[in-house]
């Protein structure tokens, strides 16, 4: 019985930090405006979501609102006019207009 708990945990804990690169690799993406970075940024703020909506209820109600208020923050951000004309799926953005 201990030894599948311990595979367990460290099974979770390998999953999260790589979760963790992950969204540092996304992070890093938008900073740069890659335009590959908006999906990931929008579901794993989806998923954040979702998370909050689990801690919903008990003693856990201040956790799931911090949760769901960042995740609505960074959901906002991404889809401000801003940002969509900057992660746009633009090749010639870069180019001057040809005459």
């Amino acid at each position: 019985m201990q030894t599948s708990r311990l595979v367990l945990g460290l099974t979770t804990t390998v999953f999260f930090i790589l979760y963790g690169v992950g969204l540092g690799a996304v992070a890093r993406g938008l900073s740069r405006a890659s335009t590959w970075s908006r999906g990931p940024a929008v579901f794993s703020q989806l998923i954040q979501l979702l998370i909050a909506y689990s801690f919903w209820g008990g003693g856990t109600k201040g956790v799931s609102v911090v949760l769901a208020l960042a995740a609505a923050g960074v959901l906002v951000g991404v889809f401000r006019k801003e940002s969509t004309e900057a992660l746009a799926d633009n090749p010639g953005k870069d180019q001057p207009p040809v005459l």
